[in-house]
């Protein structure tokens, strides 16, 4: 469906024309989300930064998750995937993830808060919607941090997700809902992991750009 994620961030941009010069912020969650964010925003001519979402991994099956936590602490916890993990051990990958959250600021912000979301319209992007997990912790960030108006938009989803997600936010966009739908990497023709070196290199491209 997308050669890559630049692609995919320049065709979901024209879903979003109608923010154009709009003074929204863009603001993606890495690592892929940066990716196709980066497209986003250069196109609208709005505000880009990165919020930092971690999925919760499930002990025994890494790639699985039961929930996902922001940067601020808010908190998504899938109650039936929930349901195999304990409470303290809930709390102890909270916390792992709460690690890795600050090392990611460190690294990929530079240790700079993220952008006041207070007051703005925010539209939050990620390179796909597998279970959604990081995207709703994401959401929860913004409303607790009084966003004015939550928006989602993503290249490729999951039917159900997304309009689960919907129902969450004031306005969410996709460009593809897959039959049988599994994971996101099967939308994109190229698809590579996205480092840390990546992303900074993207945000000094952006840098460079609003200079």
């Amino acid at each position: 469906m997308f050669k890559d994620r630049k692609e995919a961030g320049n065709k979901l941009a024209l879903k979003l024309n109608k923010y154009k010069n709009q003074n929204v912020l863009v603001l993606a969650i890495p690592r892929g989300g940066v990716e196709v964010g980066f497209e986003i925003a250069v196109y609208l001519n709005s505000d880009f930064d990165i919020l930092v979402s971690r999925k919760l991994p499930i002990p025994y099956n890494p790639e699985a998750g039961f929930g996902a936590i922001a940067e601020d602490g808010s908190a998504y916890i899938n109650k039936d995937a929930s349901l195999w993990v304990g409470k303290n051990e809930i709390e102890r990958i909270k916390k792992e993830q709460i690690n890795e959250i600050k090392r990611r600021i460190e690294v990929l912000r530079g240790g700079r808060s993220l952008t006041s979301v207070k007051g703005r319209i925010v539209i939050l992007i990620d390179d796909g919607l597998a279970m959604g997990s990081t995207m709703r912790a994401s959401i929860k960030y913004c409303r607790n941090k009084n966003a004015k108006k939550v928006i989602v938009a993503v290249p490729v989803s999951g039917e159900d997700v997304f309009y689960e997600i919907k129902q969450l936010v004031d306005e969410a966009y996709v460009l593809e809902m897959p039959y049988n739908f599994m994971a996101v990497a099967q939308a994109y023709l190229n698809w590579t992991d996205v480092t840390d070196e990546d992303v900074i290199e993207l945000m000094e491209k952006w840098k460079a750009h609003i200079i």
